[in-house]
């Protein structure tokens, strides 16, 4: 892909790039067929050459490099075209000892994971799937400000791209536009009793899928089908990370207030609306903001609840 890529306006022959790559031009066949099936318009065969037609959209190292300078991410990117989960990878490489800032980005997602054990739909070549590994010198019970952080570095991403857009944060770890959901964030850690060793941020973003499986359809949705326009995944990636970076070096520099702050004047659902809360057999009432960790306030008829883990939904 390098080598199209710095000749896009020439036709490679097929031993050139075998060369190249220190490969068989079989083989060279073969990883082009795997460029097409991605998405990439390849022109050519191998009596001809090859020759890119435009600048593919892969979320490829050498894209995003350039755009993430000084940032905790820069020369940390890892590239797969299909991995069972960004998550997962991450997760045993922080096990191995990846150093902070590493970010796992897939084409494609074979066991993509949400919230709560439900699966990500992950298109190839389409969305954002990303995750980040993160050593934040913090307690367990304060984790989910980085949850909410992510959700704002989303916010101010699609925002970079599409002013217009006018994307709604749902607590803890979504964010939807006309009430369907484009983004879901999960958040996994290892820790002793009172530290975090480490934490990976997963992050999946329906950029440009023009359809949805039948079960998803009513509450899933992309920017793409929300906005009308196809979306430039490597500038939207780039924009993530850098957003992402300002808003971790926010936390550890004592900005979590600003956080909580500005992640409930984005939402529609954390202050004044009335929910429904799936835990602890379920119960109702109306939001009253977020306590100093970042868990949602409801009052019930009850009194003052704090939802720890459960997942909420508006009531019309």
């Amino acid at each position: 892909m390098h080598v199209l890529t710095h000749h896009s306006t020439i036709v490679v022959s097929g031993t050139k790039l075998a060369q190249e790559l220190g490969t068989t031009r079989s083989e060279v066949w073969r990883l082009i067929q795997r460029l097409r099936r991605l998405g990439v318009k390849v022109e050519g065969h191998p009596a001809t050459g090859y020759r890119v037609q435009k600048d593919p959209d892969l979320l490829l190292p050498d894209s995003l490099a350039p755009l993430l300078p000084r940032t905790i991410f820069e020369g940390r990117l890892h590239h797969y075209y299909k991995v069972g989960s960004t998550n997962d990878t991450a997760m045993q490489a922080a096990a191995d000892g990846a150093p902070e800032g590493s970010v796992f980005l897939a084409e494609e997602q074979t066991g993509g994971r949400g919230r709560g054990g439900h699966s990500w739909h992950s298109e190839r070549s389409t969305g954002i799937y990303c995750s980040v590994l993160l050593r934040p010198a913090l307690a367990p019970a304060d984790v989910l400000i980085l949850s909410l952080a992510a959700g704002l570095a989303v916010h101010a991403a699609v925002r970079h791209v599409d002013s217009t857009a006018q994307p709604d944060l749902k607590w803890p770890n979504d964010l939807l536009l006309q009430d369907k959901k484009f983004c879901g964030i999960l958040t996994e850690m290892s820790a002793e009793a009172t530290r975090v060793r480490y934490v990976v941020v997963g992050i999946g973003i329906n950029v440009n899928q023009d359809h949805f499986p039948p079960e998803l359809q009513r509450q899933a949705t992309s920017l793409r089908l929300a906005t009308g326009t196809e979306w430039p995944r490597v500038e939207l990636t780039a924009a993530l990370l850098k957003s992402l970076h300002h808003e971790y070096r926010n936390l550890l520099g004592g900005g979590r207030d600003s956080i909580l702050r500005r992640f409930s004047d984005a939402s529609s659902s954390v202050l004044g609306a009335k929910v429904h809360v799936d835990e602890n057999g379920g119960f109702a009432g109306v939001t009253e903001g977020l306590d100093s960790r970042g868990f949602l306030q409801v009052r019930t008829e009850d009194g003052l609840r704090t939802v720890l883990s459960g997942s909420m939904r508006r009531l019309e």
